[in-house]
């Protein structure tokens, strides 16, 4: 998926991006250095304390988390983000937000790209002093969208909808 967003990117903006992702841990002390990291995931998601500092000082400096759920991290994500922002509360976004219109428009958020327990999808966000830090695709399934087309054998017209909309979050962070 990241491969093929990191492609997206490189075609369709003026961004300079990476070929490939890195991979980094939220308790490596090259974190710094990305100033945009993406989650995913199926399942539990716990941090250390060290990571937990780590991700604070992360945000505190300027860096961006995309944590796009693929159902099954929710749960757990929410708890431990909380333990990074102990006194925030994720809010959704409203359509007007300008993740939603960075690059291409998307008036009524995000798309739904996998369908799992026919809820609507939801973006919420984490404010640090009124950035916008975290984002948070929930009941989307971006990630679906942005695999190679054998692999979840979404429709063309499915997958552009997760391109774009991918596009949009990493234009908007940088």
């Amino acid at each position: 998926a990241l491969p093929n967003l990191l492609a997206a990117l490189r075609s369709r903006t003026a961004l300079d991006v990476a070929d490939r992702p890195a991979n980094v841990a939220p308790d490596d002390d090259e974190l710094l250095l990305y100033p945009f990291i993406h989650m995913t995931g199926h399942g539990k998601v716990a941090f250390s304390d060290a990571e937990v500092s780590a991700l604070r000082e992360y945000f505190e400096r300027g860096g961006f988390l995309w944590a796009d759920d693929n159902y099954g991290m929710d749960e757990h994500f929410r708890r431990e983000i909380r333990k990074v922002f102990p006194n925030e509360e994720f809010v959704e976004l409203p359509f007007d937000h300008p993740i939603y219109h960075a690059f291409y428009d998307f008036p009524r958020g995000l798309p739904k790209i996998h369908e799992h327990d026919g809820k609507p999808p939801q973006g919420f966000g984490i404010f640090d002093d009124g950035r916008l830090v975290v984002f948070y695709t929930y009941e989307s399934d971006i990630g679906d969208g942005l695999e190679d087309p054998d692999v979840h054998g979404d429709p063309p017209a499915k997958r552009e909808q997760a391109v774009r909309m991918a596009v949009n979050i990493f234009f908007y962070a940088m």
